[in-house]
């Protein structure tokens, strides 16, 4: 895998004028795919705008004034993607990561109180030994609890600090759901009812205003409202 990237072979997803110039950074590889994340230091520099040049960039990084999800990027590359939390304390600046209604990348600004936490799919669960569940997380996180008592495709609210579950968001009738993928990326819906399908194929979640989608395109992001600021709609 290279190590390159040009612009013109960026993902559609990245936010970015394609002959600017001819490299664009690529980020290391990470729990986010290619088009749901940017490196770092392209994330700092034209996303937020806080220097003008990738050298500036790295040396704000370099200095530890960079932080995701609550912790210090010391890469430049860092893959920084979907509902990850970034923040610069010296610029007082905060943003959650997510997608524009045209499938675009976006720093959405937050306030201090949603600063602290992120909300996690449940991607899939196992019984370790000991008879614990553990819980494979969106956004590389590891959850490992007594109790089995949520389910895949569920949301968690979870805290940096010290890795709590403060909230549950279920996949079921009334969740608020963020459409990450499909033709209605970027979208906000309240499911209506939970189809489970048999077989190989994934279960539909029909909406109140009457479409639907595969919940595999379904992040939970609340229950009748929505747990976070959402983007702005474009004209």
């Amino acid at each position: 895998m290279s190590d390159h990237m040009k612009r013109l072979a960026a993902p559609r997803t990245w936010p970015l004028k394609r002959k600017a110039s001819v490299f664009i950074a690529k980020q290391s590889a990470g729990a986010h795919s290619v088009e749901d994340s940017m490196a770092a230091v392209t994330v700092l520099r034209d996303m937020i705008g806080a220097c003008d040049t990738a050298r500036e960039a790295k040396r704000i990084i370099g200095n530890r004034e960079m932080f995701v999800d609550g912790k210090a990027v010391k890469n430049p590359k860092a893959p920084v993607g979907f509902m990850d939390v970034v923040s610069v304390p010296k610029m007082n600046l905060t943003y959650r990561m997510l997608l524009t209604d045209k499938g675009k990348l976006t720093l959405v600004p937050i306030e201090a109180d949603e600063a602290g936490w992120e909300l996690c799919r449940i991607e899939d669960k196992t019984i370790v030994k000991g008879g614990k569940v553990q819980l494979n997380l969106s956004g590389g996180r590891n959850l490992l609890l007594d109790k089995n008592d949520y389910k895949c495709g569920d949301t968690l609210k979870i805290s940096f600090e010290g890795q709590k579950v403060l909230d549950h968001y279920p996949m079921a009738e009334n969740a608020t759901v963020f459409i990450k993928e499909g033709s209605h990326t970027g979208s906000v819906k309240t499911v209506k009812a939970v189809e489970v399908v048999k077989g190989p194929a994934a279960n539909l979640a029909i909406f109140t205003d009457g479409t639907e989608t595969v919940t595999d395109n379904c992040f939970v992001i609340g229950t009748s409202a929505s747990a976070i600021k959402l983007p702005e709609a474009s004209e």
